[in-house]
C-alpha cells in the first residue's frame, strides 16, 4: 500500500485529540480532481458510494466535483439527499414496504435486486423515478469472497438464467458490481461478461451502472485505459449514459487514524495499549484481513523496538499486529495509522463502550480543526 507521502499531519500532530480521524482536505481533493478528468474525458457521471466514504464535514468538497451519491438504503439516501443535495441513486438487496415511498420521495434512481421486488414495487415507482435492475455478470476477480459479489450463490444481482426480458417495461437501466479494490483490466473482463449475458438488452435502456471497486485514485491506477474502456462502451450503445459509484477511490489516502499509547505491559513481549481498537474503529483489519499501516514503524524485528499493539477493549483478539520502532514506545505517544478514511467510519461500533473517534480536518492552509466529536450518548442511545 502507498504512504501518504503528501501528508501534513505531523505538523499538527500535538494539536490532534485521540482517537481522531483526520481528513486532509487537499488529499481529498486530489483524488476528486483525478475523478472529475474522467468525468470530462469521458462523459460519464461519477457518483459517491456513501458505503465507503461518508465523511460529511467535507461533502461540499465532494459535490463540487461528483454529481451525487449512491445509497444501500433509506439512511444512506437521507444523508445523500440532506447533505449533499444532488443526484441520489438508491439500490438495496429488499426495500421495505415501510420505507419505500419516503426512498421514492428522495431518489433520483432506483435499483432492484430482483424481478420479485421490482414486480412489488413497479407501480409505484415507475413514473417517480428512473428504475434500473442490478445484475449479476458472474464475472469477478475480488480478491477476497467476503467482498465479491459475483461469489457462487451471491443473493447480489440477477444471472441472466434468472433474467426475464418479458418484465423490462418501465426498466430504464442496467446495473452491475463486481469490483474490489481493481484496476481497469479487471473492468474490462467484466464488461466483457456483462454484455455477453445482457448486450441485447442494453440498446432499451436509458442507462448503464458499472457500480463500483473502481482503484481510480490509486496511483498506479490506469486512468488513460479506464478512459478508452468507457468511451469504447459508450460507443458502442449510441452513446449510452454511464454511471460509476467508486466509494473507496474517494477517499483513498486522504487521512490517517491518530491513537495514543496508554500503556505499555510485557509478556513474553512489549505490549503496547492504545485508545483505539482494531475491533471498532478499524474492523476491516480483522475481516479481510489486512495490515494496517502505521506511520514509521516497520514489520517484527525489522527495527530495533517491536511491540504487539493491541486496542482498548476486552476482546483477546482486539489486536493490530506486531510492529517495529527505531525507538522505544512511550505513554502519550501518538501513533499515525495510514489510510483509515474509507470503510473505516461507516462501521465503527460502540462494542464495549469504547468511544468512537472524533472527526477532524486538516485544511489546505495547514488549520486543524475537530469537525465532530462523540461521547457517551452516542453509547447510551443504542443500548
Amino acid at each position: 500500500m502507498q504512504l501518504q507521502k503528501h501528508s501534513a499531519i505531523a505538523k499538527v500532530l500535538d494539536q490532534i485529540p485521540t482517537p481522531c480521524y483526520v481528513c486532509e482536505e487537499a488529499l481529498l481533493e486530489e483524488n476528486l480532481k483525478r475523478l472529475a478528468y474522467v468525468q470530462e474525458q469521458t462523459g460519464a457521471k461519477i457518483l459517491l458510494a456513501l458505503k465507503g466514504f461518508a465523511f460529511t464535514p467535507l461533502f461540499d468538497r465532494v459535490g463540487k466535483y461528483l454529481h451525487g451519491c449512491t445509497a444501500s438504503g433509506l439512511h444512506e439516501a437521507k444523508l445523500s439527499h440532506e447533505v449533499m443535495g444532488k443526484e441520489t441513486h438508491t439500490y438495496s438487496p429488499a426495500f421495505k414496504e415501510s420505507e419505500f415511498e419516503e426512498i421514492l420521495s428522495i431518489s433520483d434512481h432506483v435499483v432492484f435486486n430482483s424481478f420479485a421486488q421490482w414486480e412489488k414495487f413497479r407501480a409505484l415507482a415507475k413514473e417517480r423515478v428512473s428504475c434500473g435492475l442490478r445484475v449479476n455478470p458472474e464475472v469477478s476477480a475480488s480478491p477476497a469472497d467476503l467482498y465479491n459479489p459475483c461469489g457462487l450463490y451471491s443473493r447480489l444481482g440477477i444471472t441472466r438464467a434468472q433474467f426475464r426480458p418479458e418484465q423490462l417495461e418501465g426498466i430504464e437501466g442496467l446495473h452491475f458490481h463486481a469490483l474490489c479494490e481493481q484496476n481497469v483490466d479487471a473492468l474490462e473482463a467484466v464488461l466483457e461478461g456483462f454484455e455477453a449475458n445482457f448486450g441485447a438488452f442494453i440498446p432499451q435502456m436509458r442507462w448503464i451502472n458499472f457500480g463500483g471497486g473502481h482503484h481510480i485514485t490509486r496511483e498506479d491506477y490506469d486512468v488513460e485505459g479506464l478512459i478508452r474502456v468507457i468511451r469504447a462502451f459508450r460507443a458502442r450503445y449510441n452513446n449510452i449514459p454511464v454511471y460509476l459509484e467508486p466509494g473507496e477511490a474517494v477517499g483513498w489516502q486522504t487521512g490517517p487514524l491518530v491513537a495514543s499509547v496508554l500503556d505499555i505491559v510485557e509478556n513474553g513481549m512489549n505490549i503496547a495499549i492504545l485508545d483505539t481498537s482494531a475491533e471498532a474503529h478499524m474492523p476491516d483489519t480483522l475481516a479481510m484481513p489486512y495490515r494496517a499501516q502505521i506511520r514509521g514503524a516497520g514489520e517484527a524485528g525489522e527495527k530495533a523496538y517491536t511491540y504487539r499493539l493491541g486496542g482498548n477493549t476486552c476482546l483477546a483478539g482486539d489486536i493490530m499486529g506486531d510492529y517495529s520502532f527505531d525507538a522505544p514506545l512511550h505513554v502519550g505517544q501518538k501513533l499515525i495509522f495510514e489510510d483509515m478514511i474509507h470503510y473505516t467510519i461507516v462501521k465503527n461500533t460502540t462494542f464495549n463502550g469504547i468511544k468512537l473517534p472524533d472527526l477532524g480536518v486538516l485544511r489546505k492552509d495547514g488549520r486543524f480543526e475537530v469537525v465532530k466529536e462523540f461521547g457517551y450518548e452516542e453509547y447510551r442511545r443504542r443500548n
